[in-house]
Order: C-alpha cells, then structure tokens, then sequence
C-alpha cells in the first residue's frame, strides 16, 4: 500500500455543467451520497417511497456534506433480480427531476447499467452515469457517455469469480472498459474508475484489493471507492448491516491515503466528517470545507 500525500498526485478537474452546477475534482474528497428508490437494497431498501420522501433524504445528505447524490432504481445487491427498464425509469425519473427543482446546484448521478435509462436520466438533468458494468452491460451505454460529454464511472465487475490473478485482471478488466470509453469518444476527464469493492469479489478479494488501491490510482484516472456498508465488512466484524459506520469509515480513511478521490455512501454525515480529518492529514488540504465542520 503506497499513501497518496501531495495533492500533485491527485487527478484534478473542474466539471462545468451549466445551470450553476460544477464539480471540482483535486481539492478535496468528493462524497458521493446514496440514495436508492428501490425496495430491495440491501442496506436501506423501501427508504424513500416517495418522491417526497426521495427529495427531504436527498437535502438532508446535501446539508451533510454531499457533493454528489447517486440515485439508483435497481438493487445491485448479490442475487438480484433485474428490473425491467419502465419500472426503473418510474422510480428514478420523477426523483431526478423533483430533486433537480428543489437542489438545483446539485451534482446528480444515475446509477444503472441500461443505456436508454442513462440517456433518460441525462435528458431530466442527471450529470453523472455510474455504470456497475463499465459499459460492457449494455453495448450502447459507451456512445452514451459520449454523446453527453459526462463523466462516466467505470465498475469493475465478472460475471463470474474466474481470476488467475486478482490484481492483475481487474487491472486489465478496467483498462478493457477504458478502450471502449475512448473508442466511443468520451475524454480521459470523464473517464472514472471503480475498483468494484463487493462485486464478483469474495470478502478477501475486497480486503486484498483495498490494501492495493493505489494501483487504480496509477492508471491516471480518478478512482471512486464504494464500500459503504458492504459484506466484506460485516463479514469481517461479524456485524449486522446497521452497525458498519466504524468499518465503513476504515475503508474511507485507507481509500484516500491510497489516492480514491470520491466516496460512496450511506452515512454523510460521518464520511464527510472522516474524509476531511484524512485530507487534512493525508495531503494538507486547506480548503473553507475544512472550516465548517
């Protein structure tokens, strides 16, 4: 594990979206703030069953720090069951737009991996796409990205837990998905990395490649850590689902000493709490976010 502790080594960008809606990546960490519609996730599912309801933990998230709201309507979870493409946009459409109305400053996300929800998602005023399949779910996703010049985050993922080698074929499975970005026309700037902690992994696959983040750092690109609340973690504990925030917040602190510049989370509030006493220590970041908490 190499620690990341100059802000040289960060990728740094600014995302000018329009409509007053930007995004700067090399200041500090980014906190990427769950929220699903869905009512099966494993963590929160049938939480927000409303729009309304979608809206208020939205905002409560912002106020807790949140950079980025990732709205997904299909539970990822392991053994889940897909869910057609007009459920989805029934869950997730209304939400996006709703929440775009009441935080309209507010870098959205669109977790999924079917390219006409993307495309859906992007047109109600999403920025982000967040694809679990690193655009080899769905053969139309890549153009996509490409057509809306938005960043796009690449999840590693198998079909099936066949690696050789851990490290090295999520490596080579990463870069596969980065060729077909480029093919597409999306620019290295929106090209995002996920090491896809929880996906296609065993508990010591994760644990093995969270000792090895830095190495998707290297690749150039920013890196995205999920690990909010995951398996690995309560297996690891030996914790229910409700008492991870403490192994969730291990994750977070060893993903930014190793370069992963954006979270994905449940628990805000705590995570923001958590990345900035990192930054501070980790690469001496001074910005006024410092100042509020």
């Amino acid at each position: 594990m190499q620690v990341s502790n100059t802000k040289d080594s960060l990728y740094r960008h600014v995302y000018d979206f329009g409509e007053g809606v930007t995004l700067e990546l090399g200041k500090h960490t980014l906190i990427m703030g769950i929220l699903n519609t869905t009512p099966d996730s494993f963590s929160d599912g049938g939480r927000n069953r409303t729009v309304e309801d979608a809206v208020a933990h939205a905002r409560t998230m912002v106020e807790a720090g949140a950079d980025i709201i990732d709205i997904g309507g299909e539970s990822t979870r392991p053994g889940f069951e897909p869910v057609p493409l007009e459920e989805e946009l029934r869950r997730v459409i209304p939400v996006i737009r709703a929440i775009r109305e009441a935080l309209p400053h507010v870098t959205l996300s669109i977790d999924t991996y079917k390219a006409d929800t993307a495309r859906r998602a992007l047109e109600a005023g999403v920025h982000i796409i967040n694809d679990i399949w690193a655009l080899k779910g769905d053969p139309q996703m890549a153009a996509v990205g490409a057509e809306f010049g938005c960043p796009v985050i690449l999840n590693h993922n198998r079909q099936a837990m066949d690696y050789k080698e851990l490290l090295p074929d999520v490596l080579a499975d990463l870069q596969e998905s980065i060729q077909i970005a480029k093919k597409a026309g999306i620019a290295d700037a929106s090209i995002w990395l996920d090491p896809g902690i929880g996906f296609a992994k065993t508990a010591e696959d994760n644990r093995y490649l969270m000792a090895h983040l830095d190495e998707f750092a290297k690749l150039g690109y920013p890196v995205l850590l999920g690990t909010s609340r995951k398996r690995f973690i309560r297996d690891t504990l030996q914790l229910p689902v409700d008492q991870l925030a403490f192994g969730t917040a291990a994750t977070v602190t060893l993903g930014i000493a190793q370069g992963c510049q954006i979270i994905r989370v449940h628990d805000v509030r705590e995570m923001k709490q958590n990345a900035l006493m990192a930054d501070a220590i980790i690469y001496g970041a001074t910005d006024a976010s410092i100042k509020r908490i």
